[in-house]
């Protein structure tokens, strides 16, 4: 009888920890996904699939001696590297000088949230349990995250139940058409990667650069709207390469998706309601008086053209503003 009854309350245990499991609100798991991402050491093989190619890549990620480490590879077509060692980020790519800048996050294609901010998202984004699967072998719990005002793109996410790591990412637009697909082929959790990533610190990598802020404060243009949460960056002025052309330019960003608004002056060759969306990627270009207005970035054509015609010019406009030393590679 003791033993049928401990039998029973065994189970009962399990059921009960189940169902506690089932009921974490997707922003809980999220959560988890995001302290594993930036607190395990693992290895993440993985395929970025695109409607036109398809790309392999190899991260790893580690702690070692309270310093974050990570290294993005490709695994196809020539050497490329990206090697993070606490808040420097070095890049290594065929014909382009190596070099390394102050950051705390990677400009490479990493399966997304891994770093995100999740309570800030929140605020502009829906998390939505959907159910469990199976991915890269393990059982999966599976997520979307969804923009509240319905003008950017969304995400469905797959996270192993055990490591709580991503497994899978889908870019959705508007439609629900897949733009790009994150998926995990093959993955680990090791603490001798950490011992292995710390001899990165012994690897002879160029110095930090020293990138140099906006170099204006003030201009002749305004956004009008953007969605809300999109924060702005530093404004930049440069001239074209081997151009003439002097542009004006400002980043938008909320944490997930960005995009950036360009100003130059018109010409005949200057795009006129030109609305061209390639993957993820939009470019929109508009005429308004003297000067070509183009955002470009990772959102719905729709929003792109939206804040396209919200750009507005003062006075100012007719005057050509001189151009920074600077000028773009």
């Amino acid at each position: 009888m003791k033993k049928f009854l401990t039998s029973s309350l065994l189970l009962l245990s399990l059921f009960g920890t189940k169902a506690f499991a089932e009921q974490e609100s997707a922003e809980a798991l999220l959560h988890q996904m995001s302290k594993a991402s930036q607190q395990l050491n693992y290895e993440l093989s993985y395929i970025l699939i695109k409607k036109s190619s398809i790309e392999p890549l190899l991260y790893r990620h580690a702690n070692h001696q309270q310093q974050q480490f990570a290294h993005l590879v490709y695994l196809s077509g020539p050497v490329r590297e990206v090697i993070r060692r606490g808040n420097e980020v070095s890049y290594i790519e065929p014909g382009v000088e190596p070099f390394t800048i102050e950051s705390g996050s990677m400009v490479a294609p990493l399966i997304p949230l891994l770093n995100g901010d999740i309570d800030y998202l929140s605020q502009y984004y829906d998390y939505v349990r959907v159910g469990r699967a199976r991915e890269a072998g393990a059982a999966t719990q599976v997520f979307r995250i969804v923009p509240k005002d319905g003008l950017r793109y969304s995400y469905v996410l797959w996270m192993d139940e055990i490591s709580k790591l991503p497994l899978r990412a889908d870019l959705l637009d508007r439609d629900g058409e897949i733009l790009e697909q994150y998926r995990v082929i093959s993955y680990t959790v090791n603490e001798q990667i950490a011992s292995m990533l710390g001899k990165l610190n012994e690897v002879e990598l160029p110095a930090v650069l020293s990138l140099p802020k906006g170099n204006i404060e003030k201009t002749y243009w305004q956004v009008g709207w953007t969605p809300e949460g999109f924060k702005p960056n530093d404004l930049n002025r440069y001239r074209m390469f081997n151009s003439e052309d002097v542009v004006e330019s400002q980043m938008f960003s909320d944490g997930l998706f960005s995009f950036s608004v360009y100003v130059s002056e018109s010409d005949n060759n200057s795009l006129r309601g030109q609305l061209i969306r390639q993957g993820r990627r939009t470019v929109h270009s508009i005429v308004l008086g003297d000067r070509q207005i183009s955002v470009v970035g990772d959102i719905p054509p729709a929003t792109a053209k939206r804040i396209a015609q919200s750009v507005s010019l003062n006075a100012m406009s007719s005057e050509k503003p001189a151009p920074s030393e600077d000028t773009p590679q």
